[in-house]
C-alpha cells in the first residue's frame, strides 16, 4: 500500500506524518481519513483551490490534471509546477510526498 508523507504544516500537521493510502483514492480523502483536516470548501466536487497541495515526491505517478483542474490551480496561492488539487489526485502505486501550502484564498475556514 502506497504512502503519503506530509510534510509539517503549522495548523494540519504541525508533526507531519506517514499515512497509508489506497491506490485509487484521493490524496484529499487519504488524508481526511487520516485526521489531518485539510480544507476542502467546495466538498471536493473541483470547485474552488482550498485542498492544494503541492507534491514534492512521486508527482509523475499521478495522472495529468484536466483543463478544470488546470484553469482552478491557476487561482491557487503559492502555485507550483507540481501543485495539484488534493480531491482530483488520485493514489497510485507510487509514494508520495506532499506539502500543503501555508495559505489558501478562502478568506473563512469551517471549524476554527
Amino acid at each position: 500500500m502506497p504512502q503519503i508523507i506530509v510534510l509539517p504544516h503549522a495548523d494540519y500537521c504541525p508533526e507531519g506524518a506517514v499515512i497509508e493510502a489506497k491506490t485509487g483514492v484521493s490524496v484529499c480523502d487519504a488524508l481526511l481519513a487520516n485526521d489531518i483536516d485539510i480544507e476542502h470548501a467546495c466538498e471536493k466536487s473541483c470547485a474552488c483551490t482550498t485542498c492544494h497541495v503541492i507534491v514534492r515526491e512521486g508527482f509523475d505517478s499521478l495522472d495529468e490534471a484536466e483543463e478544470k483542474e488546470e484553469d482552478l490551480l491557476d487561482k491557487a496561492w503559492g502555485l507550483e509546477p507540481n501543485s495539484r488539487l488534493s480531491c482530483q489526485a488520485i493514489v497510485a502505486d507510487e509514494d508520495l510526498t506532499v506539502e500543503i501550502p501555508k495559505y489558501t484564498i478562502n478568506h473563512a475556514k469551517e471549524g476554527h
